[in-house]
């Protein structure tokens, strides 16, 4: 089979092709017979491998002493069980001992020069070593000779300890290659780029498709810099605060401040910029009506909480007070029960907080609600009860789903119901406090008896649970909390109703609010549409404006924004600036798509140092995993739970910290079928991510690239 018949296909660089140096055709060779060599070793030591291992027989053996036990004698039982004992050993060592893939043995190629003289050793998944055919393949996520990779260039000398043992040298040979079904396709060596062609020719291509564009740093928004519009209007009015605004910007923040304002617009448009210069503008002109202390911002996460204290300085608002939603929630069902302390659950399954989230439920649990006689019936206690009895019963469960038309999933019935049993039950102490001591109820390392078991959640409830108990709770009586004077809800899709119900105890009569947010950019299923907003809030004179600019993402990126979103894109397309072009690379395997994206950031970092750049990956756990290939670097900053520094370098997260947020540059590591599958909450969470960027965007992906970026959404290079 040919090298063309067998290649997986790559994305097609663009770039213009140069003649091919000298040296190069010396890399390729070299590379070339490194590769047969390893391909050769891996044959026979599987041929080996093959010839030594009877797994058959080892399990036709332990067959047999597993019939002896069940009628040998008791006294001849522990010789039996040793012997197989030892065979499910010697079975389980064959079985570990795998070999690297020969289609894909390992995808990065480094020669080091030591005191033991030179080797090479080859990065893969797994480990294993020839010395006698000069053959090294290292697991590159455990060996610690694999930091030299990531912590030194070519030419480089290094200095690290292996264990006990302090290691030094130079590197002669830093690579990174793509081997795509046993063919080497790739080899990227510092600035030379060298590609199989589908015709089986090497040829150089520009380094560009390998690097990130210069000139980004500084486009984001900083924190002590509030990103605005670019009409040509400048305003100096007298509450002090001046910027440039576009036009439909300023008409929204001169808004009447007793009239409830709606912004809408697609990332990057000028929301917050409004939601904030109306607060100064209020806070301003009518001190004594608006003081500070009586307005608050609630943002659905702590990164925007954090950018959003920053942004409000400059403004001379810094005493208003800046809440996350779940913060907000606790204080307030704190104050409405009188409650200091609230045992809450911080691990509910995302399916069971789906379904508290829904729309539906609030409809269904409106209807169901009942009269208590006296106001004994409204403490969290019995409240939690009566709510508990709805989670349990199945056929009230049953209707929410059905009328959430397919947005829940029935298997949401069962979970519900069996998180709801373990919250309900008598809490381990309780339940053993009248038959033995306390002290018994202590392990000898100090933790609760039920600390990490399926008892640890009996008498907790859900932080999702606190604004349906507050719901609950007004039908029957006041919540007695303080009124505000203005409210501000940032990313307002993202409230649930029952949080909504809750911000409606917070207004005064005017019901004085502006609420920004961006229906495309919801990430929970369930946004039931701004007029259901509105009326939860009960609101009915709200200023609606639309801002139709998005003045952070550059036009490439708008686009592709739009393509991901499919059917669920707005009528009327938004318009975007002249930017970089969206990079697209694929790789066969995930561990080279994270190493490709290193060597990126290394540049990147290496040229312009005061950039932000984040890289957004699905989940938590996918950030971790391409945050382990940079951690070493000290521009290099794994944000989990919104602790964004908004200073430059490499901020390592996950789609869920940032919305609200924006960066210079951003690398998508992870934008597989798996990550990102073709569903419409798939679309809305890659949308989010997507639009983080001001200077220029790359989608990275390995195996199954997402089918949002191929069909039905963009047309990636290929």
């Amino acid at each position: 089979m040919t090298p063309k018949a067998q290649r997986f296909t790559l994305p097609r660089m663009s770039h213009a092709e140069a003649p091919l140096p000298d040296n190069a055709r010396a890399i390729i060779d070299e590379e070339e017979a490194l590769l047969a060599r390893v391909q050769s070793t891996l044959d026979e030591a599987r041929r080996k491998s093959a010839r030594g291992q009877d797994t058959q027989g080892l399990v036709a053996q332990l067959q047999v002493l597993r019939d002896d036990a069940s009628t040998a004698a008791e006294a001849d039982l522990p010789h039996i069980f040793s012997q197989m004992n030892q065979l499910r050993s010697l079975m389980e060592r064959q079985e570990s001992a795998k070999l690297p893939d020969p289609h894909a043995p390992y995808f990065a190629h480094l020669r080091l020069q030591g005191t033991g003289g030179t080797r090479d050793y080859l990065l893969g998944r797994t480990t294993f070593a020839d010395v006698g055919a000069g053959v090294r393949v290292i697991d590159w996520r455990f060996a610690p000779v694999a930091r030299v990779f990531y912590c030194y260039e070519e030419g480089d000398d290094y200095e690290e300890y292996f264990g006990e043992r302090l290691a030094e040298g130079s590197v002669e040979t830093r690579r990174l290659v793509v081997i795509e079904r046993g063919v080497l396709t790739r080899i990227i060596a510092g600035p030379l780029v060298l590609e199989r062609g589908e015709d089986g020719a090497w040829r150089s291509v520009s380094r560009d498709f390998a690097t990130l564009q210069s000139g980004g740093a500084g486009t984001a928004a900083r924190p002590e810099f509030l990103g605005t519009g670019k009409g040509a209007r400048r305003i100096d009015d007298a509450f002090g605060v001046t910027a440039m605004l576009d036009a439909e910007q300023y008409e929204a923040v001169t808004t009447g401040p007793d009239q409830p304002l709606l912004v809408l617009g697609s990332a990057g448009s000028g929301k917050t910029t409004v939601a904030l210069h109306r607060l100064a503008k209020l806070a301003f002109d009518e001190p004594q009506k608006f003081p500070q202390a009586r307005m608050k911002l609630i943002v659905p996460e702590e990164g925007l909480a954090r950018l959003s204290r920053r942004l409000l300085a400059p403004l001379g608002l810094g005493n208003v007070a800046v809440q996350t939603r779940d913060t907000w929630l606790l204080a307030t069902a704190r104050s409405a029960f009188d409650m200091p302390g609230i045992k809450l659950w911080h691990d509910t399954p995302p399916l069971v907080s789906r379904l508290k989230r829904h729309p539906a439920l609030r409809r269904a649990l409106a209807a169901r609600v009942g009269v208590p006689k006296t106001d004994a019936g409204t403490t969290l206690e019995r409240l939690r009860k009566r709510l508990a009895d709805a989670y349990l019963d199945r056929r009230f469960l049953d209707s929410v789903v059905h009328a959430a038309k397919g947005e829940l999933p029935l298997t949401a019935i069962d979970e519900t119901m069996e998180h709801t049993r373990l919250q309900m039950a008598t809490p381990l102490a309780k339940a053993l406090r009248d038959i033995t001591d306390a002290e018994r109820l202590v392990t000898v390392d100090g933790r609760a008896m039920e600390e990490d078991t399926p008892d640890a959640m009996a008498g907790t409830v859900d932080l999702d649970d606190l604004p349906i108990l507050m719901f609950l709770k007004a039908q029957h009586t006041s919540l007695g909390l303080e009124r505000l004077a203005h409210v501000v809800l940032d990313e307002a899709e993202d409230f649930s109703l029952f949080e909504l119900f809750a911000v409606r105890q917070l207004l005064g009569k005017g019901r004085s609010c502006t609420l920004a947010g961006d229906e495309m950019q919801q990430t929970d299923a369930g946004f039931a549409g701004w007029s259901s907003v509105l009326n939860e809030l009960d609101i009915r004179d709200a200023a609606t404006c639309r801002l139709q600019v998005a003045y952070r993402c550059p036009r490439p990126v708008v686009e592709l924004a739009r393509q991901v979103l499919g059917d669920q894109a707005p009528d009327t397309p938004v318009n975007g600036r002249a930017g970089a072009p969206v990079g697209f690379h694929h790789f066969p395997d995930e561990a080279q798509a994270q190493l490709f994206i290193g060597e990126a950031l290394r540049d990147l970092v290496a040229r312009e140092p005061h950039a932000s750049v984040g890289v957004i990956a699905s989940s938590p756990e996918a950030a971790q995993a391409i945050y382990r290939v940079v951690e070493d670097q000290p521009w290099a900053r794994r944000v989990s739970d919104g602790e964004f520094t908004f200073e430059p370098g490499v901020d390592v997260t996950d789609v869920g910290s940032v919305k609200g947020l924006e960066f210079d540059y951003v690398i998508l590591p992870d934008a597989t079928a798996r990550a990102y599958p073709v569903d419409d909450e798939s679309r809305r969470r890659l949308h989010v991510a997507v639009t983080r960027t001001s200077h220029q965007l790359w989608v990275v992906s390995s195996g199954v690239r997402s089918r949002l970026l191929t069909q039905g959404g963009a047309a990636a290079p290929r």
